[in-house]
């Protein structure tokens, strides 16, 4: 199977803001509500070809046939911690999805992925899962939610992220091949402790203020 696409969001107020996130100094109170913004703006990107079906309505003047949206409501699923700061900024555009919360943390010394939560909706074989976390870099935790997701029946999974390194790309691919990838940026490389570089640091640790 081809790997899925991976599609780079060049909006310029995406790009913009991102400038910002990286900035150094940038307070959490700024890196918080940017992180909200762009998480917006990339819902609007990964549900731009969602099915819509016409319905019957009734305007102030007149019956008509209308689009909306088709199917079941969509689910979130943030990766615990950092992939909640996405989460106000898409549920304002889809108020009423479901959410999945995923609870990965990543090992210091393996860099892997381990999991210490899940909770999802049991019928996700006929929604769209937006999977969500600000960094994709080994690619551990990405790959660890998609499969939560995959075993819990999700059959149309989308992974959204503020940053990418190759090497997570690369990795998350060969793992899901399926599953199509909206960042905002590729960066360079990894280092040796698996920071994406530039990149923008610790999300989690910018957006909580922990670090």
């Amino acid at each position: 199977m081809s790997a899925a696409a991976v599609i780079v969001v060049n909006h310029p107020l995406v790009q913009h803001k991102l400038t910002l996130m990286r900035e150094r100094d940038r307070s959490i109170k700024s890196f918080r509500e940017l992180v909200n913004e762009v998480g917006m703006l990339l819902c609007y990107e990964v549900t731009r070809d969602l099915p819509l079906e016409l319905v019957e309505i009734e305007t102030p003047l007149m019956p008509m046939q209308a689009p909306m949206i088709a199917g079941k409501k969509l689910t979130f699923a943030p990766i615990l911690r950092a992939g909640v700061g996405f989460l106000d900024g898409m549920l304002a555009l889809v108020p009423s999805a479901r959410v999945s919360h995923i609870g990965l943390y990543r090992d210091p010394d393996t860099l892997e992925a381990v999991e210490y939560f899940f909770k999802a909706p049991h019928d996700l074989s006929d929604r769209t899962a937006i999977l969500m976390d600000p960094m994709l870099a080994t690619g551990n935790s990405a790959v660890a939610g998609a499969t939560l997701l995959k075993k819990r029946g999700a059959r149309d999974i989308r992974f959204v992220c503020l940053l990418a390194a190759p090497e997570g790309i690369a990795h998350f691919q060969k793992e899901h091949p399926d599953v199509p990838l909206w960042t905002a940026a590729i960066d360079e490389r990894l280092n040796d402790h698996g920071y994406i570089l530039p990149g923008l640091g610790d999300a989690g640790d910018r957006m909580f203020g922990t670090k």
